[in-house]
């Protein structure tokens, strides 16, 4: 299949769905600008470097987050699909292991709060059997991505990304 053809393919929504939501006490546009420093991602998503491999970080952007604890490692390569500052980010992991789409959405709360919605819908590895330990495996997800969240609202707020 050809990249683009893959690329269709890891875009259509996968049944391991996670969503997280966290109130910024930020304007839209200092969220959404935190958000998409990429490589800041790792001050605030837990055992992870986050880094641009291709692009700028704009739409068509390959972005990597490596995620290691311990021995175990876990890469996702995520294509930036579209940008609409300061109000929306999506991405499709298009990695081996990690696939399915990802929005991020800013929605602006007045003019210094925002509220951010981080939704993924990820192809489950595994087949039947990944289907059956999804419902094991999702508290653990969302728990993780609204920490995650909570800390980014923290620098956010903070003046620190």
């Amino acid at each position: 299949m050809s990249e683009a053809g893959e690329l269709r393919a890891a875009a259509q929504p996968g049944a391991g769905e996670v969503t997280a939501t966290v109130i910024v006490n930020a304007p839209a546009a200092a969220v959404f600008a935190a958000f998409t420093a990429w490589e800041r991602q790792s001050d605030w998503i837990p055992f992870t470097k986050v880094r641009v491999v291709e692009g700028n970080g704009g739409e068509g952007s390959l972005v990597e987050a490596v995620t290691a604890v311990g021995p175990a490692v876990l890469r996702d390569e995520m294509r930036v699909v579209r940008l609409d500052p300061p109000y929306e980010v999506r991405v499709v992991h298009c990695g081996r292991l990690l696939r399915g789409p990802g929005v991020l959405r800013c929605t602006p709360m007045g003019s210094d709060r925002t509220q951010v919605v981080w939704h993924e819908w990820f192809h489950l590895p595994g087949g039947v059997a990944g289907r059956v330990a999804w419902p094991l495996l999702w508290p653990g997800s969302k728990v993780s991505l609204t920490q995650a969240l909570k800390k980014f609202a923290r620098l956010v707020e903070a003046g620190q990304i």
